[in-house]
């Protein structure tokens, strides 16, 4: 099955140095804020969520570029990689839910945009310990969600610091 993995090389490559390049560039971007979103209630737990969404494409992006790696292997390594982001999305969607400014909206959509990714991720690395290589084609699409969405969390993020 390692043959069905290599077939990914070319969109594995591409997806690693994306997602690190924006990860990189969203630490930038908020580190020129950092006052102002540390002093936020919410942005600091969203923008962490989002680098880690992004790290998560970046690990299994590259995991899949090992040589020799496995269904079983990568599958599980995605749902590992997987729980490690999912922390973070917790972490900033209880925020978000608990945040007491009045102003604060689309709390349900904000959370459930961090979390899409995971899901696929989630899903992809079950299908590919279950021998399925479907999973390789919803590791693509999370890798290609976690990346709009890593994308939109910080654009809103930074936006409403400068508001």
């Amino acid at each position: 099955m390692t043959e069905v993995v290599s077939q990914w090389n070319d969109f594995n490559v591409a997806m690693a140095g994306a997602s690190a390049a924006l990860a990189g560039l969203v630490i930038v971007a908020a580190s020129v804020n950092i006052r102002e979103i540390v002093a936020a209630g919410t942005l600091t737990a969203r923008l962490a969520a989002a680098i880690a969404t992004l790290v998560l494409a970046l690990v299994v992006s590259a995991v899949g570029l090992i040589p020799g790696v496995g269904l079983l292997g990568y599958g599980a390594i995605t749902i590992v990689a997987t729980v490690g982001a999912a922390w973070f999305q917790a972490h900033a969607t209880l925020v978000i839910l608990r945040d007491p400014e009045p102003q604060q909206r689309a709390r349900i959509p904000k959370s459930v945009l961090g979390a899409l990714p995971l899901a696929a991720y989630l899903t992809a690395g079950l299908l590919m310990l279950g021998g399925l290589s479907n999973g390789l084609l919803l590791a693509a699409v999370g890798c290609l969600v976690a990346i709009v969405s890593a994308i939109l969390v910080s654009w809103i993020a930074l936006v409403e610091v400068l508001r």
